[in-house]
């Protein structure tokens, strides 16, 4: 007797610990991280807990999300006992797909749907009825009737077609009044869901344990690889004898599934998939196996850790302070942080970026760069002469590789592409082509030609090199050309004219830096001469 009490008592207990309470709610987004690729959410909700183990599914989450790194943040009191991730929340825990208030106008567009269907069934019916007494109009075939039992049946057919009828105009009303009420209540369900993150499947499912009744704020984050961001730039010159002004900006793409609103947005170049585990060398194995020689590397994995849930009970929920703002650019809003491997960018401006997939420019900063500018010409490859800005000491401004668009003399004259990892102690940013500085590369005639040595050829190319500047004040030009290099011992090449040239003596380069006055022109000749067996082609 005592064991059937004992085991009652333990079914009775374990039914108790297993039928926790389940309340839906919704955390907003309030910070992104934004990587090169991935971003770290940070939402910010609250629940009314009542005391014991409690289910609390977490809506307008993202789509996808790294498990792993889900983060919980919550009161001390309050313990998180689990916490998992799911898109199919109905098919994997068989729970309503929304929150109550949404599930209580779900059903009640249910029961109308099924009361109209009822009411057209029976207007069906009734429809169906008077036509059936219509049909039946005549009494008595060919004996006929007495006048008593004729003003009985006239009687019936009036009373009952007159109720029919009246039925029909009631159902009729009855209709209209519930598809008004059914259509009211779909435009709600559609605001409703338009509110929230109606493209957002996924959910957030905590297990919580409150030792009493309370509300409970927390703050959940995670990782999600559905955003990036790329660095992009402005380059703005006025004049050559004016810094260079750049705006560095940023194109942020997000398809989480949520439109993130008024978030605090920071931008970090760190890339949150790479490996953390640095490389070690291992012996290096050589030996004989078929055709192919194979190289076997190890890479010893280095305090390499990953926690399943992280929990922070010992949230501290800081009071929001007004802070009054004055007009200014802004880069004013925006805190540059550098760290060791990486650099990031906290915006304090709020931001909203829509979840469509489509990129969103942010601006970062401004930065006014101490350029030294120069022309540059290389007609041989390109006719053209091209703005060059170099800056030094450019690893200050924390830039990354990016495109950019260049606007010179208040005029969009194209895209250039910064990449600050060149090893150089300058920075070299091509502004585009100025029309105004012009260059040409003629062939001297009377100085060019061919002819033929015993069993060589001889060869001689003449070249003149004319630059001018048109503009109205003046310039400096770095006026590049070459001549061959031979890779054959009987190919010889002999310079003869190179106009005071600076020449690099393994890749025959020449180059010219050249001051043009307003209105100046120069000339600069280059001459060579090709020495190899005649019955030989170059090329």
């Amino acid at each position: 007797m005592k064991k059937n009490i004992l085991l009652a008592a333990l079914m009775l207990s374990s039914v108790g610990a297993f039928a926790q309470q389940r309340f839906f709610t919704t955390a907003k987004v309030t910070e992104a991280t934004v990587y090169n690729r991935g971003v770290m959410l940070t939402h910010a909700g609250a629940v009314a807990l009542p005391k014991g183990t409690s289910e609390v599914v977490i809506k307008n989450v993202a789509n996808s999300l790294s498990e792993e790194t889900i983060r919980v943040m919550v009161p001390k009191d309050v313990v998180v006992l689990s916490a998992q991730f799911t898109n199919r929340y109905v098919s994997e825990y068989g729970g309503d797909k929304e929150a109550p208030a949404l599930r209580r106008v779900r059903d009640s567009i249910t029961l109308l749907s099924e009361q109209l269907e009822k009411l057209s069934n029976q207007r069906e019916s009734e429809r169906q009825a008077v036509t059936l007494l219509d049909k039946n109009q005549q009494i008595g075939g060919n004996t006929g009737v007495s006048q008593e039992q004729l003003a009985k049946v006239v009687d019936y057919y009036t009373h009952k077609r007159t109720a029919l009828l009246n039925s029909i105009n009631a159902i009729d009303k009855r209709q209209k009044q519930l598809r008004e009420t059914k259509k009211q209540l779909e435009s709600r369900l559609t605001s409703e869901e338009d509110k929230g993150d109606r493209t957002s499947q996924g959910k957030v499912i905590l297990m919580l344990s409150s030792p009493i009744a309370q509300r409970v704020d927390f703050k959940l984050s995670y990782l999600s690889m559905a955003a990036s961001w790329t660095p992009f730039y402005e380059l703005r010159a006025t004049k050559v004898s004016d810094p260079l002004q750049l705006l560095y900006k940023a194109d942020v793409t997000q398809q989480t599934g949520i439109d993130w609103r008024g978030v605090k947005l920071s931008l970090t170049s760190g890339n949150p998939n790479k490996s953390n585990s640095f490389p070690v060398l291992n012996a290096w194995f050589l030996g004989y196996g078929g055709n192919d020689v194979y190289v076997m590397e190890n890479r010893a994995p280095m305090g390499s850790y990953r926690a399943r849930v992280a929990v922070e009970a010992d949230m501290a929920i800081k009071e929001s302070k007004e802070v009054e703002l004055a007009e200014s650019s802004v880069g004013d809003y925006t805190e540059l942080s550098e760290g060791t491997l990486n650099v990031q960018f906290d915006i304090s401006l709020p931001y909203d970026i829509l979840g469509n997939g489509k990129p969103h420019s942010v601006s970062l900063q401004e930065a006014s760069l101490p350029a030294t500018y120069k022309y540059y010409a290389a007609p041989r490859i390109d006719g053209q002469v091209y703005l060059v800005a170099s800056v030094k000491d450019y690893a200050q401004y924390n830039l990354l590789p990016g495109d950019a668009n260049v606007v010179f003399e208040n005029t969009y004259v194209g895209r250039t592409y910064i990449d600050p990892q060149q090893t150089g102690e300058e920075i070299h940013l091509t502004l585009g082509a100025d029309k105004k500085v012009s260059v040409k590369r003629e062939v001297v005639q009377d100085k060019s030609q061919s002819k033929f040595l015993s069993g060589y050829k001889e060869q001689t190319f003449t070249y003149d090199l004319k630059v001018r500047n048109n503009k109205k004040e003046p310039i400096t030009l770095v006026l590049k050309d070459q001549y061959p290099v031979s890779t054959e011992k009987d190919i010889t090449v002999e310079l003869l004219e190179s106009s005071k040239a600076t020449i690099d003596p393994e890749t025959h380069i020449l180059t010219w830096e050249v001051t043009l006055a307003a209105g100046a022109s120069k000339t600069y000749r280059l001459s060579y001469k090709l020495k190899y067996p005649k019955d030989k082609n170059i090329q």
